[in-house]
């Protein structure tokens, strides 16, 4: 999710117009949910970084710093009204109180895997810390997975782009992240969205207790 007039060549001059703060500021806005290329914003910093324009272990902390930062901010966001404008949204989707509750119960099982995991993957990087909010995740053993990810992320997004840099172009780098990262997205959704439609069919399928009970009055009619 970008602006379309914010190409890698646009951010690529913003980048070496404003250094460092167009890295951190990137990032952190992306994860708070606005339409900023964040993932491309560390590859071109990783990539000025690998032509000497940056130095490599700056863009690395602003790039860890304002994901952590924005997934803070997102977490507590999620937390204080997030359920509410969730609700409103299902309704808007013709979702059923139950099937959102359904899926914040499972979120909540497996959130430090979403949150960590989620830095690699397309919107679910926006999404995962306001949904870890919702759904009562702690709050210090979501920093826990929150700032871990946050530093993973972008020690492999910022790494990748300073030594890959130098001998692939920089729009190659970003097609790449870019591919993998709605793969993963796709992935993801199969993966949530299958045992839910499998479920839901499941109940559709099965008989209503009432059901059962006028079946068993046809069957065996009171004498």
């Amino acid at each position: 999710m970008s602006f379309e007039f914010l190409s890698p060549e646009i951010i690529e001059q913003i980048a070496q117009k404003y250094g460092y703060w167009a890295v951190f500021f990137g990032i952190l806005l992306e994860n708070l949910g606005l339409p900023i290329p964040g993932e491309t914003v560390t590859i071109v910093g990783g990539f000025l970084a690998g032509s000497h324009q940056l130095e490599f272990q700056w863009v690395l902390c602003d790039a860890a710093l304002g994901a952590a930062l924005g997934g803070t901010i997102g977490y507590w966001i999620g937390a204080k009204g997030g359920w509410a404008l969730l609700s409103k949204l299902g309704k808007l989707l013709r979702f059923k109180d139950s099937q959102l509750e359904d899926l914040r119960q499972k979120f909540g099982e497996n959130a430090g895997k979403a949150v960590f995991f989620g830095r690699f993957i397309a919107l679910f990087r926006v999404f995962a810390s306001p949904l870890a909010g919702i759904s009562g995740m702690p709050f210090w053993s979501f920093m826990v997975y929150n700032v871990t990810g946050a530093v993973t992320w972008a020690t492999v997004m910022v790494s990748l782009s300073y030594f890959a840099g130098q001998v692939v172009p920089l729009e190659k780098l970003i097609d790449f992240a870019t591919e993998f990262a709605f793969v993963a997205l796709f992935l993801v959704a199969v993966a949530i969205g299958l045992p839910l439609w499998l479920e839901s069919r499941k109940k559709e399928e099965t008989p209503s207790p009432s059901i059962i009970a006028k079946e068993a009055e046809t069957h065996n009619p009171v004498s």
